[in-house]
């Protein structure tokens, strides 16, 4: 229930940023246009946002023959977990990282890139998809993943009117008086209110997940050693593809080497969290 209200409330302020975009692009007609968006938004996002966020990464899934490793590691974590085995993604990506999506455990889903699965060991790999199963298991997968795709829509529309503001063709009906530097403004600041909507709602379950993983796993080490090496890596090898509006969805920021990213950072400090799994396993 908890899950589900979120899950609501999030929908609801993030439509509401939509349709306020949409009041600011093109006055009473952009607002019935960004509700009704909205509404195909909502429905879109509950049942597509997960094969939308793999797309968008180009992750291809993976068979027992494609991946033995993965598999085994999976199933032995899932079995643990009491959840059906998710489904396993690769993502054709240098920059070690991994997540999972999916609006139930039922229909849960583990992505990995190429890069983690080269640069981990197999303990390490253990600990991160651990924490992903962590994810899928504390029901965190349908709400990160409806915040990515919402948030994403919610900055295509911003970045759409800072050229209509710019070149004069938002701010509302002509009766209604233009005004084009509050649409150019609310274009920024909009963006800023999805990210720190996705900052309220991702940090607290980081931590509750990496609990999660490293009882899964057995060791809070393997987690430990593994968010040291993807924080340093992560930051050398940005992902390629995707964007900051999904960034909250990974178990390192893919982007923390770019721009202001730590300033609305979705992540915990990683000190804080290898401390945390450290204190755990000398207990």
């Amino acid at each position: 229930m908890t899950s589900n209200l979120k899950t609501m409330m999030l929908l609801a302020l993030l439509s509401g940023i939509i349709i306020v975009l949409g009041g600011a692009l093109g006055g009473k007609g952009g607002i019935i246009i960004a509700f009704a968006l909205s509404l195909i938004m909502n429905v879109g996002s509950y049942w597509y946002s997960d094969k939308i966020v793999l797309r968008m990464y180009g992750a291809q899934e993976v068979g027992p023959h494609d991946a033995p490793m993965l598999h085994q590691i999976v199933e032995e974590l899932a079995y643990k977990a009491n959840i059906p085995k998710p489904r396993i993604c690769v993502i054709p990506e240098q920059a070690p990282n991994a997540f999972a999506t999916g609006r139930d455990p039922e229909h849960g889903v583990v992505a990995v890139t190429q890069g983690i699965m080269q640069l981990l060991s197999t303990e390490e790999l253990k600990g991160v998809l651990a924490h992903e199963i962590g994810h899928i298991t504390n029901r965190d997968i349908l709400i990160q993943s409806v915040a990515g795709v919402m948030a994403s829509a919610i900055v295509s529309i911003a970045n759409f009117m800072q050229f209509a503001a710019i070149f004069g063709f938002a701010g509302g009906d002509d009766e209604e008086g233009s005004n084009p530097f509050a649409a150019l403004l609310l274009a920024f600041v909009a963006p800023i209110a999805a990210s720190l909507i996705q900052f309220a709602i991702s940090r607290s379950r980081e931590y509750l997940a990496d609990d999660t993983g490293a009882q899964l796993s057995g060791n809070p080490l393997y987690l430990a050693s593994a968010l040291e090496k993807l924080n340093a890596y992560s930051q050398q090898v940005p992902m390629q593809h995707g964007g900051e509006a999904t960034a909250h969805m990974f178990i390192v920021n893919p982007f923390s080497g770019a721009n202001m990213a730590k300033l609305f950072s979705t992540h915990p400090p990683i000190e804080e969290r290898v401390s945390r799994l450290r204190n755990m396993a000398h207990r």
